[in-house]
């Protein structure tokens, strides 16, 4: 087996918008669609419930078994109840929230070694928003670019993404750029809202309505659905 394709979202996970993508991702595969809400669980029981529910909704809409994962904290993310339920994956997502807090709850536990067992052995990975930014290996603190970058879950050791980009960033001055591609070699992927980079690790297709821009030694490129992109990762 192979690893499965990475799906790196801006916005729009579980709505009907972003139905067609998350069909693909996990079309010929089991039908055992993974929803971890975690990025979010500092909100609150309130907004898991609503992201939970979103996710069975979105499950049903594409015909496939949705297993809502409701971890919020370490002790979540190493019980083996939880862990066992990654299996038999098609399609693993994380949701939008907190990219720190998705990542460092996470890492080093039996939940993250089964997911990425499974990714390896071909379920797809997704990630939307915060879930986009901790797969990838550094996390930049974009509210204040005087924190320091975190480590993210990995899987892409030389990306950076920033999710909601025609929203947040699309007016991104030369200070923050530079910033973001510390230390050199990295590149940055900015994610337009309820658009999709999909592929890996180095070979990538955009899907969904809008663009994705990628940053790179000093040059900025934007790329449309189904334009094809490769990364050095």
């Amino acid at each position: 087996m192979k690893p499965g394709p990475i799906a790196l979202v801006g916005s729009g996970e579980y709505l009907p918008v972003m139905a067609e993508i998350e069909a693909k991702l996990i079309a010929g595969r089991p039908s055992n669609y993974i929803q971890i809400p975690t990025a979010a669980a500092p909100e609150g029981e309130s907004t898991l419930n609503y992201w939970q529910q979103l996710g069975i909704a979105q499950a049903q809409r594409i015909g496939v078994n949705p297993i809502p994962l409701l971890i919020r904290n370490r002790a979540d993310a190493q019980n083996p109840e939880f862990s066992e339920k990654i299996s038999n994956a098609g399609l693993i997502y994380f949701s939008g929230g907190d990219p720190h807090y998705l990542a460092d709850t996470l890492r080093d536990t039996k939940l993250w070694d089964s997911i990425y067992a499974a990714w390896q052995n071909g379920a797809a990975l997704a990630g939307c928003s915060a879930g986009a930014m901790a797969i990838a290996n550094h996390i930049p603190s974009i509210r204040s670019i005087s924190k320091q970058t975190t480590s993210g879950l990995g899987i892409l050791p030389n990306i950076r993404v920033l999710p909601h980009f025609d929203r947040m960033f699309a007016k991104i001055g030369a200070t923050i750029l530079h910033y973001l591609q510390e230390p050199k070699g990295l590149t940055v992927v900015g994610i337009d809202e309820e658009t999709a980079l999909v592929g890996g690790l180095t070979q990538w297709e955009v899907q969904g309505n809008k663009s994705v821009w990628i940053f790179k030694n000093g040059e900025k490129t934007q790329y449309f659905a189904g334009d094809k992109i490769t990364l050095n990762n």
